[in-house]
């Protein structure tokens, strides 16, 4: 990986779909037994691989699946069959996987950084494990049975998460977002397939899986990538040097507000800590603890915040949300001169 893309590229993942042989796909199992014989026999394989956490939605509440979401280890379509689901998470939940969703199995491996590579060698060794005690859907001629024809083959999608505020402001993203579409790879929000665009984040992925193989997918959503990232440093050199003192307004103002504030809603407080991440990037901010400062992108979302807090309807989620980034942003964030 470029270190110079340390601040673009966030993070890299690969997620595989796969489906057990003998029963419908899940959006037409009928039979509760079958789901749940799905999902006790991929935990006793999992059990084999290394130490899981496996989880029953049905044990959870809505709002902490909700705060599950936020943190991007399940899906909306996971909590929409909370009753028969449930996922299983390595120690540092850099290891997901998801049962009954809208395949079978949905195996995700996330790493941070801009690195195809390190995630798919991880799951490559879990679904080996699990191919060689389980009885998967596969076609000679299809590879791979799934739900969505988009899947088929390798049900491969090699996804790597970017931070891409200046490319925003001079308006290339629309540019990028119809390449895409040529270069038949996917443009996403921040919380995946059909969700908004917040705080400059942006998911590039492949679009198709038939036809190609794990490393040509793998080669030709990094080349893109790449393409991405050097566009993005091209435009925060422009931006900087023709709107320097405008940039520092806007982070110190976004700086400021974060110190600040008495009323915070969520969609707010993305698009500021957005401005302080990029003014970290450009040197006007230093972000003290990197990891910290990242947590405080899910901690803050509806759900973990009141997982987190435990307050009561009668006070303003938005009043809690304030008090909370008072206090860490001081701790995690300083001016930089």
């Amino acid at each position: 990986m470029n270190e110079n893309f340390e601040n673009i590229a966030i993070s890299s993942r690969i997620r595989l779909a796969r489906n057990v042989s003998g029963f419908n796909f899940f959006t037409k199992l009928t039979n509760e037994d079958d789901a749940k014989h799905i999902v006790s026999s991929l935990s006793y394989a999992l059990l084999k691989f290394g130490d899981f956490d496996i989880i029953k939605l049905k044990s959870l509440s809505l709002n902490e699946c909700n705060a599950l979401l936020e943190r991007h280890i399940i899906s909306k379509e996971l909590i929409e069959n909370k009753d028969i689901s449930a996922v299983a998470l390595s120690p540092d939940e850099h290891l997901i996987i998801m049962m009954n969703e809208e395949d079978h199995i949905r195996e995700q491996c996330m790493c941070k950084g801009f690195n195809l590579f390190r995630p798919y060698r991880e799951i490559k060794m879990l679904d080996d494990l699990l191919l060689s005690h389980l009885d998967v859907a596969y076609n000679d001629c299809f590879g791979f049975l799934t739900s969505s024809p988009s899947n088929l083959g390798t049900g491969m999608r090699a996804s790597v998460m970017l931070f891409l505020p200046a490319l925003e402001r001079n308006g290339d993203i629309e540019i990028i977002k119809k390449e895409a579409k040529l270069l038949k790879a996917t443009v996403r929000g921040l919380y995946g397939e059909g969700t908004a665009t917040y705080g400059s984040f942006y998911q590039i992925s492949n679009q198709n899986t038939l036809g190609m193989s794990e490393e040509e997918i793998i080669d030709s959503v990094s080349e893109y990538v790449y393409q991405i990232c050097q566009m993005e440093l091209s435009a925060r050199e422009d931006i900087l040097s023709s709107n320097h003192d405008e940039l520092v307004d806007e982070v110190c103002r976004a700086f400021g507000t974060l110190k600040e504030c008495t009323l915070l809603k969520e969609k707010e407080m993305i698009e500021l800590l957005s401005v302080v991440r990029f003014g970290a990037a450009l040197g006007f901010l230093k972000i003290l603890d990197e990891r910290e400062f990242d947590r405080l992108m899910t901690e803050l979302c509806s759900a973990n915040l009141h997982e987190i807090e435990n307050f009561s309807v009668e006070k303003k989620e938005e009043l809690v949300r304030s008090e909370y980034i008072n206090k860490k942003i001081r701790v995690l964030v300083k001016r930089a001169f």
